[in-house]
């Protein structure tokens, strides 16, 4: 008998129903579940800080705060979407606005984004050709003139913050006080951040009238994050198709990571989807391991394409010149430079770039004594070469050199 067809074996098993994965939707990060576990405290707090809206009142500024995976963005958004259920039936006009800072370059964009959320078309709103005083001007106009109130969410608000003070624009400054321009409706700022310190770069008037309400969201521990699991793992995979070691050890691993559950959530998926590849009954730790390999990989592959040219030619100097001092470094990048028809920078600049790679972990610079010579230092590669080749592989100015 001879051996089946690879691609009939793979669409075999699929129509044999061996799928582990009943329903990856679930382990998406958008997804909201129905129960949102040991969240019920600050579950209440936003909604409290939110509910003078119903009440037909302008609620507070609102910060929320936490690391990453710690549920912030899923406890807004449920709760947003419950507040205009309950609008939508009364005569206040309400409208509750999602915008993600780092899904925007620039304050004009985000501004942008929110004013189609409010109906202006490309025609009163065009994407390019106005100043950012004006795109607010008309977002104003339109709240005005509809006598809206209007909660405007910007996640990840810590973007926006760095945004403002790369351009020195008071934009976070005229949001606050947008309410002393309305004549009719209101506007009600919801921050969410992922990092503690963000405020420190923030001007002093902003951060009082921004932070009139703060709620903060605390790590999740490995006991939260096997509930979580096992909640999401229930929805989402085949009964008894995923091993409780390996459930446990995905929550021990986002545990490591302050406590993020979407990491969490991402392990035991990527684990699903190799399992099923491998065509397994199981998912088991073995799984997990690959999966979390597989994650970091893909990270750094990220990392890497989203350098700027001359870091990433400072990256392959290294890749060439494994164990090169700072000068073999900038003497190999100066090669490249030469083939790629690239101006080299200065030394100065270099090294600048090799210590903020470094700070980022794709390069290790250790130290080495050379006795009478002094102390130098010396730099390699913290991943494999492979990675770097994959990630710079589509940069036409790189593909006469990797």
């Amino acid at each position: 008998m001879g051996v089946s067809d690879p691609v009939d074996q793979i669409i075999d098993s699929a129509k044999d129903g061996k799928s582990i994965l009943k329903d990856r939707s679930i382990l998406h990060f958008t997804h909201i579940p129905n129960t949102i576990f040991h969240r019920d405290a600050e579950q209440k707090k936003v909604t409290q800080s939110l509910l003078p809206i119903l009440k037909h009142s302008k609620p507070s500024n609102l910060l929320v705060y936490g690391k990453p995976g710690t549920g912030k963005t899923l406890v807004v958004k449920k709760i947003i979407s419950k507040i205009q259920e309950r609008v939508d039936q009364s005569k206040f006009p309400t409208k509750l606005i999602y915008t993600n800072a780092k899904n925007e370059s620039t304050t004009t964009g985000l501004l942008i984004s929110a004013g189609r959320q409010l109906g202006l078309d490309e025609k009163e709103l065009p994407m390019t050709g106005l100043a950012t005083g004006e795109v607010f001007k008309r977002l104003l106009d339109r709240i005005d003139k509809n006598s809206l109130n209007m909660i405007f969410v910007i996640d990840e608000i810590d973007y926006l913050a760095q945004l403002i003070t790369k351009t020195h624009k008071d934009t976070m400054y005229q949001l606050t006080r947008a309410n002393e321009r309305l004549k009719h409706g209101s506007l009600a700022l919801v921050g969410i951040s992922n990092d503690l310190k963000f405020k420190e770069i923030l001007d002093a008037r902003v951060i009082s009238s921004l932070s009139e309400e703060e709620v903060v969201f605390t790590n999740y521990n490995v006991d939260q994050l096997t509930k979580i699991l096992n909640e999401r793992v229930g929805e989402a995979f085949a009964p008894d198709s995923v091993e409780e070691s390996a459930l446990g050890l995905c929550a021990a691993m986002a545990a490591k990571v302050h406590g993020d559950a979407r990491r969490a959530i991402d392990l035991i998926r990527v684990a699903g989807e190799i399992a099923e590849r491998e065509q397994a009954d199981k998912v088991t730790t073995e799984h997990v391991r690959a999966a979390s390999q597989k994650i970091e990989e893909n990270k750094e592959e990220t990392a890497l394409k989203s350098y700027p040219l001359h870091e990433k030619l400072v990256v392959m100097a290294v890749m060439k010149a494994p164990g090169a001092s700072t000068g073999e470094v900038y003497a190999a990048y100066k090669d490249l430079c030469k083939a790629t028809a690239q101006d080299p920078l200065s030394q100065r600049r270099v090294t600048q770039m090799l210590n903020e790679v470094e700070v980022s972990g794709l390069v290790d610079g250790r130290i080495v004594h050379q006795g009478m010579h002094g102390r130098t230092k010396k730099y390699r590669l913290t991943i494999p070469t492979e990675t770097v080749r994959r990630a710079f592989k589509d940069d036409l100015s790189l593909e006469d050199v990797i």
